[in-house]
C-alpha cells in the first residue's frame, strides 16, 4: 500500500491515516489511489468494529492539491469529477461506525471526507468548511447533501455560498463536531470513543447504523454524482481559472461571472 495513506488495526479498532503531512494531506492522484486501497482493506477486515480516519501532522486535509492534475483518465468531465472523490465516498458503504479525528484544518475535499464520518471530534483551533465558491467552482463529495442534514439548510447555505470557514468551537456549536478539543487531545479522545463503540455488541451497532442511514434516506453517492455534473461545468469557466490562480498566487480573486 502506498505511503500516502495507510490502514492499520489495533484490536477491533482500525485507522485510516492520511500520511502526507508535508503537503497538509492534500489530495493528489497518489493519495486518491492509496485511500481507495485503504478503504478496501477496512471493508474486507472481518475483525474491524470501529474505524478512525485521521491525518498525520497538523492538518487533517487541505483538500485538493491544485498543483496536481486530479482529473486524469478517460471519460466525460462529470465522470472524471466523480471519480476524483469516489475513493473517499467508498466509506459510505462501510458497515461499522467511523470516527473522524480531525487533528487540524479540514477544508474543501478534506471537509467532505470529514463529513463521511459518523462522528467527528476536532481541534478547537482548526478551521472547517468548503471554500469552493471562493475558488470559482461548484461543491463536490456530496457536501451539499450532508452538510444541511447536520447544521440545517440556512447555515449550510451561508457556509457554501460564502466559502466561510468556521472554528472548532463554532463547528461544535452547530453540530458539525461532537467535541472540540485542544489538538493534542483529539486522537486520544477518538481512540477512547472508538474503544467504547467496539466494546458494544457488533451486530447491534451495525444494525443501528443501518437504521440511522435508512431513516435519513441516506444516499450521498447519488447526490455526489449530481454535484459532479455541476462541478464539471463550473470548472471550465474563467472564474474557476481565476479562483485557482488567485489561491496559488495568494491574492483575492476577481470574479466576472464568466
Amino acid at each position: 500500500m502506498s505511503r500516502a495513506v495507510r490502514y492499520e488495526r489495533q484490536g477491533p479498532v482500525g485507522e485510516i491515516v492520511l500520511d502526507r503531512p508535508e503537503g497538509r494531506n492534500s489530495m493528489t492522484p497518489e493519495l486518491l489511489e492509496a485511500f481507495g486501497e485503504a478503504a478496501c482493506a477496512a471493508a474486507g477486515d472481518a475483525d474491524l468494529r470501529c474505524l478512525i480516519v485521521r491525518g498525520e501532522g497538523r492538518c487533517f486535509s487541505a483538500g485538493a492539491d491544485l498543483k496536481a492534475n486530479l482529473q486524469t483518465g478517460s471519460g466525460l468531465p462529470h465522470e472524471r469529477s466523480y471519480a476524483m472523490y469516489a475513493p473517499f465516498l467508498s466509506l459510505v458503504d462501510l458497515e461499522v461506525p467511523i470516527v473522524g479525528a480531525l487533528n487540524g484544518h479540514a477544508v474543501g475535499g478534506g471537509f467532505g471526507l470529514a463529513l463521511t464520518c459518523d462522528i467527528r471530534i476536532g481541534a478547537r483551533d482548526a478551521k472547517y468548511g468548503a471554500n469552493f465558491a471562493r475558488l470559482g467552482f461548484g461543491s463536490g463529495m456530496a457536501i451539499s447533501y450532508v452538510l444541511p442534514r447536520l447544521v440545517g439548510v440556512s447555515r449550510a447555505a451561508e457556509m457554501l455560498f460564502t466559502g466561510k470557514l468556521v472554528s472548532g468551537d463554532e463547528a461544535e456549536a452547530m453540530g458539525l463536531l461532537s467535541r472540540a478539543l485542544p489538538a493534542e487531545e483529539v486522537l486520544p479522545a477518538a481512540r477512547e470513543l472508538a474503544g467504547e463503540i467496539a466494546a458494544s455488541a457488533p451486530l447491534a451497532v451495525r444494525a443501528i447504523k443501518r437504521a440511522l442511514r435508512h431513516n435519513l434516506d441516506w444516499d450521498p453517492k447519488s447526490a455526489a454524482r449530481y454535484e459532479a455534473a455541476l462541478q464539471a461545468d463550473t470548472l471550465t469557466t474563467a472564474d474557476a481559472r481565476e479562483g485557482m490562480a488567485a489561491l496559488l498566487e495568494k491574492r483575492p480573486p476577481i470574479f466576472t461571472g464568466n
